[in-house]
């Protein structure tokens, strides 16, 4: 054990390896909070889709476009979709694209097929008459969805976000799979150095570990101010 915090010290004090995990921070903190507003945006528009009576033709063959999307990103593994995205669609239109940025759009895209059933429950869980009182008054559907009802279901939708969050933030752990230097890749490159691995990783899942508790934290603050504010 001592030899290991030796070799451990050396690598991520003295020779700067804990540059390396700080870079590998902040990328994975940039990938979670970028995805997650990606999935925030996408998730919102197909939700609304979603939940928009089918009466003309065009919503349906929306809502058949956001079914198929759901499914796709919800039936195959992220490993997959950042592989495909990365080594055949982008080669496949000769586009050049920083891996970072990659991993972003695969994230984001993949978080609002979750995210999208997250939004379509909050909304249907605010009552039906403040919509139909929306309308009533003479509010456009989109109008009245976009401020009415949509306000009301982010008390009961942010859990279950701040859930996705976290989820985000541990399953960026497979962005090195193209060439992402993340925070996992960091402590594995920092083990790697001299196969010695018990410290390395154990910090690597406390630091997940610390990430994760703080955003639980920071989602049951907010939860309570909404619940003082309502009772205002």
């Amino acid at each position: 054990m001592k030899k290991a915090v030796e070799i451990f010290y050396d690598k991520f004090i003295l020779k700067g390896g804990y540059k390396t995990a700080l870079s590998g921070l902040v990328t994975t903190l940039e990938i979670a909070v970028f995805g997650l507003m990606i999935g925030i945006l996408l998730g919102t528009l197909i939700a609304i889709v979603k939940v928009t009576p089918k009466y003309k033709r065009s919503f349906r063959i929306l809502g058949g476009i956001c079914d198929v999307y759901v499914a796709i990103f919800r039936g195959t593994p992220i490993v997959v979709q950042l592989l495909l995205g990365y080594f055949v669609i982008l080669p496949l239109f000769n586009i050049i694209m920083d891996p970072v940025l990659v991993a972003i759009i695969i994230f984001g895209c993949n978080s609002g097929a979750y995210v999208s059933e997250i939004m379509r429950a909050g909304i249907q869980s605010v009552d039906a008459g403040q919509l139909e009182a929306g309308r009533a008054v003479g509010l456009p559907y989109r109008t009245a969805m976009l401020k009415i009802v949509i306000p009301q279901s982010i008390k009961n939708i942010l859990p279950t976000l701040g859930n996705e969050f976290s989820v985000l933030i541990k399953e960026t752990s497979v962005a090195s799979f193209i060439a992402v230097v993340d925070l996992t890749k960091a402590f594995v490159s920092i083990g790697s150095a001299n196969y010695e691995y018990l410290i390395p990783y154990t910090m690597l899942a406390l630091v997940y570990l610390v990430l994760v508790l703080i955003i639980s934290f920071g989602i049951k603050k907010m939860e309570r101010r909404l619940a003082r504010s309502e009772r205002k």
